[in-house]
């Protein structure tokens, strides 16, 4: 959640600052604002709406300056509104901080700073922290840096903030914990932001702070401690990303465009982890831990959104292939009881930022009880893979659209390879079986790219049903999760009310909704459902909804009772959610679009989620 970036060196601060709030607005949109350290001090501009609004701001009021730092925000303390958009001032206006996170015991420090004669303007807990540091440079007559490192020892949570100090105007302080900093290292300048997006364009060296890490950057320098003052060596990586990746490249949107990157995407999930021959699966981040994975009593899923339709997914390919019991959780209900974790437990975490919050939180206590954990992630360098024993990165490429596309189905394809290679090793799948489930995997990016021809198709009907106020989606097996995955698409960017359900579960409750009125999509492809998903089909009609049905190739039989039908290519049906999924994901982005909704920022949104 919220987006920081930050800039030292030798250019001008403000266009990289708002070149790189633009790369970030996805984290957040609710408002946004800069600070420039200029001649005179330090000049904030912030304003409530969008990046571009402040950009429209700052052309009657332009802050000159070569160290600067700015925000764009997704609100949880206080409303949306010029005084609650970062950065905020310290009471003197000495200290200027932006900040993502939640200071869970903002309430007592601000109680107490009131008591003290510190006056707020904002609602938020940020500015609870600025004051906070002020004290504490006043009262102990210290350097910026080391009123930064004791104040930081009186927070409870979760921060990343980048803090300036008026007296020491060429200097940015910046600490981790639990919410990403990355800093890119270029010639005699420094880049600070929450992710990589802003600094690829600049430079691809970088350093990911650690959670109590405190870096302190001058255009010469950069030194990098604990809170406690312990010197760091930085370990630099090089970013493994190019601009074109974060960049639309002629698409409407970029949600458009990373539903038509999946043939790509999910062939790059797949490269070199297969043997041109198909005869062997290697799983690198897998390789020191594979005798645990192959002992394994129980698999744990642990996830949020949809990474846990993913991992549903994964349920029923797991125990399919595997013989092995799995269990999905939402991470946020996981980490808040007592879950029982045995001996031979593996507890699987899924995340395409690798900053989800509670999934963090899961995974500590699951490590805690001494379970092996182990991450599938998107994200090289975040804190989810370093938090784990070992894993598998998908690599769907930077997914700047806040609605998930390609990330689902990287996600899937990894967790897809994870069970063949386990069902093999742990002889619970054939010798037979094992290539043909290989052999179709690679054949399954051809088959989404086949799938998209159907947009325009799609388009079609989309204006049929851009007016509905209410949407079902049904599915059995491994399309239930598909189901809902669908109806959180179209919640999350066209604000149209869509339940998933069970399709045998229709008849226990959700029947009573349907009328002429309601669409209801139906993944009804040819499994060893079918004969039941035709029988919930004469049920809808029975009840005069509109059947909007996804089916395999050649189906007949489906294509007569339903109003609608989109149809793809004939698959084994433990790969065919890599492709039901995909008209689901065009129908949400064209209703969206005909209803005239931002896909790309959905209301209320943002793409990370690193806060409760």
């Amino acid at each position: 959640m919220c987006g920081i970036v930050g800039y030292i060196g030798k250019r001008e601060a403000l266009p990289v600052l708002i070149n790189g709030l633009k790369r970030l607005e996805y984290r957040g949109y609710d408002s946004a604002g800069v600070a420039i350290q200029s001649p005179s001090g330090i000049q904030i501009v912030k304003k409530v709406g969008k990046v571009s609004v402040l950009e429209q701001t700052l052309l009657e009021n332009t802050p000159i300056g070569n160290v600067g730092m700015g925000h764009t925000r997704w609100a949880t303390h206080g409303a949306p509104s010029d005084l609650n958009a970062h950065p905020h001032l310290s009471q003197s206006g000495k200290f200027a901080i932006i900040h993502n996170g939640i200071i869970e015991n903002y309430t007592s420090l601000k109680k107490r700073l009131q008591q003290r004669g510190y006056v707020f303007k904002s609602d938020t807990d940020t500015e609870v922290l600025a004051h906070l540091i002020e004290e504490v440079y006043t009262i102990g007559k210290c350097t910026a840096e080391i009123a930064v490192r004791l104040a930081l020892t009186k927070v409870e949570g979760a921060y990343g903030l980048v803090v300036m100090c008026e007296d020491e105007p060429n200097k940015l302080i910046c600490a981790r914990k639990g919410s990403p900093l990355v800093i890119g290292i270029g010639e005699a300048e420094y880049f600070v932001a929450s992710d990589a997006t802003p600094i690829i364009e600049y430079t691809k060296n970088v350093i990911y702070l650690n959670d109590g890490d405190v870096a302190i950057i001058t255009p010469d320098d950069l030194t990098l401690k604990t809170i406690k003052n312990v010197i760091l060596s930085p370990e630099i990586k090089t970013l493994d990303m190019e601009m074109d990746e974060i960049e639309k490249g002629g698409y409407e949107h970029f949600m458009l465009k990373e539903i038509f990157e999946q043939p790509k995407t999910v062939l790059d999930s797949l490269r070199g982890r297969v043997s041109a021959e198909h005869e062997d699966i290697r799983l690198g981040g897998l390789t020191d831990v594979m005798d645990q994975l192959i002992s394994a009593k129980r698999i744990l899923i642990v996830a949020c959104g949809t990474s846990w339709h993913a991992g549903l997914v994964a349920e029923y390919i797991f125990e399919e292939l595997v013989r092995i019991p799995v269990e999905v959780e939402y991470a946020s209900e996981f980490r808040y009881r007592n879950p029982v974790i045995l001996p031979g437990d593996v507890v699987l975490a899924i995340s395409q930022s690798g900053e989800t919050a509670d999934t963090l939180a899961a995974i500590q206590l699951a490590k805690s009880q001494g379970a092996l954990v182990l991450g599938i992630c998107n994200v090289v360098g975040a804190s989810i893979p370093r938090e784990t024993h070992g894993g598998v990165y998908t690599h769907a490429g930077p997914e700047i659209g806040v609605a998930s596309t390609k990330a689902f189905t990287a996600q899937v394809s990894v967790l897809t390879l994870i069970a063949i290679h386990l069902g093999y090793l742990r002889k619970s799948l054939t010798v037979e079986r094992y290539h043909e489930l290989v052999k179709e995997l690679l054949h399954i990016p051809d088959k989404i790219a086949e799938t998209l021809t159907l947009n325009d198709s799609i388009l079609e009907m989309a204006e049929r049903f851009k007016n509905a106020s209410n949407f079902l989606y049904l599915g059995r097996g491994y399309q239930f999760p598909v189901a809902l995955e669908g109806a959180l698409k179209l919640k999350e960017i066209s604000y149209i009310h869509a339940e998933g359900y069970p399709a045998a579960e229709m008849k226990h409750g959700p029947i009573a909704l349907i009328d002429e009125n309601m669409p209801v999509v139906i993944i009804a492809t040819r499994d060893k459902t079918y004969d039941k998903i035709v029988s919930n089909i004469q049920e809808v009609k029975a009840r005069k909804g509109q059947v909007i049905a996804v089916v395999s190739a050649g189906d007949t039989t489906i294509r007569q009772m339903s109003d609608y039908v989109m149809e793809i290519p004939i698959t084994d049906e433990i790969l065919a959610p890599l492709l039901t999924v995909i008209p689901l994901q065009l129908l949400s982005y064209h209703i969206a679009v005909l209803r005239g909704c931002n896909v790309d920022q959905p209301r209320n949104l943002a793409k990370s989620v690193t806060v409760e």
